[in-house]
């Protein structure tokens, strides 16, 4: 789709809150043509990224949700740490949880990189049918982290495997 088409489908959706990810939304180009207009025409803009491209082309007013690939997703040493310089406070950090090895891993990034300082919204997520829920928020509150637990609500409302929802 091209950013004209793009802006006339969250037009004709109604709202004005648009979050752009799926795949890795900055390894297109359109992206920052395309939160530009969305700003201009007053949507409050989320990009949601893998936290391995640079976040700091994107305009300040866009909210950056960055994840910060634990071990268990094989994808774990992608992040680029550069992107800790450029968020500000009402961006997000997110973890997704595979196991006790995420978790810790999880603590102990937040802790190195001083995330509490850096942003008000870190989020752990378990893996959807993978960490039982309750297991995580036990290990949370156990160790009195300052995290928000997130829930890929989406998961519970769709078919799990549903796309574009």
């Amino acid at each position: 789709m091209t950013v004209d088409e793009v802006m006339g489908r969250v037009r004709q959706l109604g709202g004005k809150l648009v979050e752009l990810t799926g795949g890795e939304p900055l390894l297109q180009e359109d992206i920052y043509p395309l939160t530009d207009r969305l700003l201009a025409e007053q949507f409050q803009v989320l990009v949601e990224t893998s936290g391995e491209r640079f976040i700091g082309r994107l305009p300040r007013a866009v909210i950056k949700i960055v994840d910060v690939k634990c071990p268990g997703s094989g994808e774990g040493e992608t992040f680029c740490l550069e992107n800790l310089e450029a968020l500000e406070r009402k961006d997000q950090i997110k973890f997704v949880i595979l196991d006790e090895i995420d978790y810790r891993y999880a603590g102990e990034f937040i802790k190195q990189h001083g995330l509490n300082a850096r942003v008000d919204e870190i989020i752990l997520s378990p893996v959807f049918g993978q960490l039982p829920p309750r297991q995580l928020a036990e290990w949370i509150l156990h160790d009195g982290l300052q995290v928000r637990m997130g829930m890929q609500i989406h998961k519970f409302i769709w078919d799990p495997e549903a796309r574009g929802v």
